[in-house]
């Protein structure tokens, strides 16, 4: 079966291959969404910013009502309404069924109290059951531009009773195998590990899945800290992600953001911070070369403005636009249809300057700092008077005239 599908996925058109987004503006800019039907509203406002792609769960349970019975109906409403803006849907293959697998005793990771829940897949029978449905809804939507991912963070608490890699490679390795039977020309992601959890990932690498992988999903939240700081983590995945790639894989496999945001509780960033960080969560993801970045989340989860996990939108909860929301629609709409080419050396740090281009050969400047506001002198090609700016935490987008390029060393 191996070789069938390796000869099939030859043969298959470029544009059936793999679809992880090209790294142009906007393409890899998504959000997460908490919603399947209706919210046609939100969709709209979605599109409106700029978003292209969605990440929502698509759970087990929901989909599979009686065993090997299989209902997609509000899957397909969500994805054809998708489809008509322009948005393509980033699916969570995720959570547990009462049909296969059992109660366990667990502890909520909020309250700290135990509570009963079903266990994550590890029987036999309970994983074999997982890959049918996941190979079954990639077979359903096959030709809808779905992006597959399976399970969500599964080294905390969203594996249960425990985090166990081992058994999680079980599942994601028969899930693979199915999927790729069912489609060959499905993109699949994992493991949507919270953070970057080396120790858990190397195993999960190590595994051999990376045969099946199109792209490595983390989850890099940085609370406080600033988009910046991932580069370090970016790199050393990297290295992982090489060493136990296929050889024809090394240096292809893409690193994807499948979540990260920041809070406006009140304790983790101010309203204007979050607004920042999400542009430059999407430039600095680009210039490290990953194409596709969900942030998190899409709107308010609820009104308490102290409650952490009521406040990562970019809208309140009943849509009004936060500044983030303006933020990103900006960051679209200025640098639609460029990618990032170089960051320009200042001699500072904290500076960043990236240089972007379009397939026009256009030529547009993404501005900002990690410090404080200062001025910044930049020398062009161009003649007469250089470039004078005042650098913010937040990107300022400047357009070159044609031809025109700055001087001095990039890095």
């Amino acid at each position: 079966m191996k070789l069938a599908i390796s000869i099939l996925v030859a043969l298959l058109p470029l544009a059936a291959l793999p679809q992880i987004p090209e790294p142009v503006l906007p393409q890899g800019v998504g959000v997460n969404i908490h919603f399947v039907t209706g919210h046609e509203r939100d969709l709209d406002l979605i599109a409106t910013a700029g978003f292209k792609f969605i990440r929502m769960d698509f759970g087990w349970e929901a989909t599979e009502k009686a065993r090997g019975e299989y209902h997609w109906a509000g899957y397909d409403e969500l994805t054809a309404n998708l489809a008509k803006r322009g948005i393509r849907p980033l699916y969570i293959l995720d959570y547990s069924h009462r049909l296969y697998e059992d109660t366990v005793e667990t502890t909520n990771p909020i309250s700290g109290k135990a509570e009963r829940n079903i266990a994550s897949p590890r029987k036999p029978e309970s994983v074999a059951a997982f890959a049918k449905w996941a190979g079954a809804a990639a077979k359903h939507f096959a030709g809808q531009k779905v992006i597959w991912e399976i399970w969500n963070e599964p080294n905390i608490f969203f594996w249960r009773p425990q985090p166990k890699v081992e058994d999680y490679i079980t599942l994601a390795l028969a899930t693979c195998k199915t999927i790729r039977e069912a489609d060959p020309a499905a993109t699949i992601l994992g493991p949507a590990v919270s953070e970057f959890a080396p120790a858990f990932m190397e195993k999960f690498l190590a595994s051999g899945v990376l045969e099946y992988l199109d792209g490595v999903s983390v989850h890099p939240y940085r609370h406080k800290r600033p988009p910046e700081t991932v580069a370090a983590e970016y790199r050393k995945l990297r290295e992982q992600i090489d060493r136990y790639a296929p050889a024809a894989k090394k240096g292809k496999l893409p690193i994807v953001s499948g979540e990260w945001g920041y809070s406006t509780d009140g304790k983790d960033v101010s309203l204007e911070t979050q607004a920042a960080y999400l542009v430059r969560q999407q430039l600095f993801n680009l210039f490290s070369g990953v194409p596709l970045s969900i942030w998190y989340d899409w709107k308010n989860d609820g009104e308490d403005p102290q409650e952490r996990e009521h406040n990562f939108g970019t809208m309140t909860h009943d849509l009004k636009p936060k500044p983030a929301y303006t933020a990103v629609q900006t960051l679209t709409r200025e640098l639609a249809g460029f990618r990032v080419m170089e960051r320009h050396a200042t001699g500072n740090d904290d500076d960043f300057v990236l240089v972007l281009k379009n397939a026009a050969g256009d030529t547009k400047l993404a501005v900002w700092t990690v410090g404080q506001s200062h001025p910044l002198t930049l020398e062009t090609s161009a003649a007469g008077e250089p470039l004078r700016l005042e650098l913010t935490a937040m990107p300022q987008y400047v357009a070159l005239a044609r031809g025109t390029s700055l001087k001095g060393p990039l890095r």
